[in-house]
C-alpha cells in the first residue's frame, strides 16, 4: 500500500517513483521539500515565529521544512527577513541544502477573490524576504486560490496564463533581498521563483488551508487550481466552523468526513496532502497518502525509516 502511493504520487508529479532512491553528492533543488517530493518521499515541518537567533539555530532543524507562523503571529517583516538571514549563516543543512525549506502562513484570509487580490501585498513582502513557499489560510474559493497563485509569479512565467490563470503580480526589485538568501543571482532567483509543480523547474510551494465548512463546499474547485501544490484540512478552524471546540474523544463525524474529502480533493488534483503525525500513526498516515506530516523529531525519523529514506537530515 506505502509503495503504491508514492508510486502513483511519482507519476502525477511527471517523475520516476523512487522509493527513497539514490543518495546525491549534493542538492538538486534550492528547495529541500520540493526535492524530497519529486523523489515521492513524505516531508515532516517544525514551526517557528523567531528572529535571527532562532533561525541559526534552526538552520540544522530535524525537519525539512519549517513553517513561519504570521497568521496569528506578528506581521514582522523584519524580524522574518533576520530569521532567513539566520538559517543562511547557521547552514548549510545536514543534506547539503543551504537552509530549510520555510513555507509562511498568509496572515490575510483567503475569503473571496477580492480579499486576495487587495492584500496580494502581503504575498510580495513576504516572499520578497526569502521564504521557499506562502500558505493560504481559509481558502473558500477557486478565485481566491487563483488569485494567490497569480501574487506569487512574475509575469514572464507563462505557464497555464491564459488557461485558467492570469499573469503574474510580482514586480521588478523583489529578487533582491531573496536572491542573496538562495545564494544566487537575482537573475537565476527570477527563473525558479516560480510555483512547483506548475512550473517543473520552480521552487515554490504553494498550500492551501481548507479548513472550514465553506471552503469545504469548494474544494475540489480550488485544489484543481494550477500552482497548487499541497492541501490540508486544518481541523482546529474546522471543528470552530462546525461548532466542535474540543474533541476529547476524536473527532465527530462530520469532521472526519470533512478530512476525507480534502484527501480525495488532493489526490484528485495530483497534490500532496497535509495532515498531522505522531510516531502511533505516521505508518498508516503514510499508507493513506499523507505526504507532508505535522510532526515532531520522532515521528518524523519513523517515518523517514518506513520509506527509507537516504537524503541527511
Amino acid at each position: 500500500m506505502r509503495r503504491t502511493t508514492l508510486f502513483f504520487l511519482a507519476l502525477a508529479l511527471g517523475g520516476v517513483a523512487v522509493f527513497g532512491g539514490p543518495p546525491s553528492a549534493a542538492p538538486k533543488r534550492v528547495n529541500k521539500a520540493i526535492e524530497l517530493l519529486e523523489r515521492g518521499q513524505p516531508i515532516y515541518y517544525t514551526t517557528s515565529r523567531g528572529g535571527y537567533e532562532e533561525g541559526k539555530q534552526l538552520s540544522q532543524t530535524w525537519a525539512d521544512y519549517i513553517n513561519y507562523e504570521l497568521e496569528h503571529g506578528a506581521f514582522d517583516m523584519t524580524r522574518l527577513r533576520e530569521f532567513m538571514r539566520g538559517l543562511v549563516d547557521g547552514g548549510p543543512t545536514p543534506s547539503g541544502h543551504r537552509t530549510p525549506a520555510v513555507i509562511a502562513t498568509f496572515p490575510a484570509l483567503g475569503i473571496d477573490e477580492a480579499s486576495v487580490r487587495a492584500n496580494h501585498w502581503v504575498i510580495q513582502q513576504v516572499l520578497g524576504t526569502g521564504v521557499h513557499g506562502v500558505l493560504l489560510c481559509h481558502a473558500r474559493t477557486p478565485g481566491a486560490a487563483r488569485a494567490f497563485v497569480e501574487a506569487t509569479r512574475y509575469p514572464f512565467h507563462k505557464q497555464e496564463v491564459g488557461k485558467g490563470l492570469q499573469e503574474g503580480l510580482r514586480g521588478s526589485g523583489s529578487q533582491g533581498y531573496a536572491s542573496e538568501i538562495w545564494g544566487m543571482s537575482g537573475r537565476a532567483y527570477l527563473e525558479v521563483a516560480d510555483p512547483w509543480p506548475l512550473n517543473p523547474n520552480g521552487e515554490l510551494l504553494l498550500g492551501l488551508k481548507i479548513e472550514d465548512r465553506h471552503a469545504l463546499q469548494n474544494v475540489e474547485a480550488s485544489t484543481q487550481v494550477p500552482g497548487v501544490g499541497f492541501a490540508e484540512w486544518g481541523p482546529g478552524d474546522m471543528g470552530f466552523s462546525y461548532g466542535v471546540t474540543r474533541a476529547p474523544d476524536g473527532y465527530p463525524e462530520v469532521m472526519l468526513q470533512a478530512r476525507s474529502r480534502v484527501l480525495s480533493a488532493s489526490k484528485a488534483a495530483k497534490i500532496v496532502f497535509l495532515n498531522g503525525v505522531s510516531a502511533d500513526n505516521v505508518e498508516a498516515m503514510i499508507d493513506e497518502g499523507v505526504m507532508i506530516g505535522a510532526a515532531n523529531q520522532e515521528a518524523a525519523e519513523k517515518g523517514r525509516r518506513y520509506t527509507k529514506r537516504e537524503m541527511p537530515w
